[in-house]
């Protein structure tokens, strides 16, 4: 079992040193891009499916509430929380549209989504990513490897250099925590 155990860790290290030499400038960007957004008023919206819809959970709650240090609440919304919203788009015009109708919604010039998927390749984020460039929001992309179709709608990509969906998990949620930390920082020290 301690074997095991060991083997996970190396695996998670490696991972996150990889993660950190190949996608150091696009995490600056997507900072560059949270602070210009709160900045000008806007708002961030986030979704994902499952574990990612947690994540997206997680972030905004980060964002609304604190993550280290006081400050004015920031405008973040996960897309996936409201289960009426989701079921009703879902049942009335298919699982794929459950994001997008809400970025229709919701989504101004200005603000940023960002959609997070490890596969790269769900219709239903692609869907919303699609519409937040239509409306001229910043789309970032949380995903892993290849970056899937998402990729495509991207303008910036966090694509974790890993096949293994643990290990994009957890570099999304410390990617998401770096992100978090420093668009802190910035707004209190501003």
């Amino acid at each position: 079992m301690r074997t095991l155990i060991t083997e996970i860790f190396e695996s998670h290290a490696s991972v996150s040193e990889a993660t950190l030499t190949s996608l150091a400038e696009p995490i600056a960007s997507t900072v560059e891009a949270v602070v210009s957004c709160f900045a000008s008023g806007r708002k961030i919206m986030l979704c994902g499916n499952g574990g990612s819809a947690a994540d997206a959970q997680h972030l905004a709650a980060e964002f609304e509430g604190r993550f280290l240090r006081e400050r004015r609440p920031l405008p973040a919304m996960a897309l996936s929380t409201n289960s009426s919203s989701v079921t009703a788009i879902g049942n009335d015009y298919g699982f794929e549209r459950v994001f997008a109708r809400a970025v229709e919604a919701h989504g101004r010039e200005g603000d940023v989504f960002i959609g997070i998927t490890t596969s790269g390749n769900s219709p239903n984020v692609i869907e919303a990513a699609k519409v937040a460039r239509d409306k001229g929001l910043t789309v970032v992309g949380l995903t892993g490897a290849s970056g899937g179709l998402f990729a495509l709608q991207t303008d910036i990509l966090l694509a974790v250099p890993s096949e293994s969906t643990p290990r994009i998990q957890e570099m999304h949620i410390l990617m998401g925590h770096v992100v978090c930390e420093l668009v802190e920082q910035r707004i209190v020290d501003a």
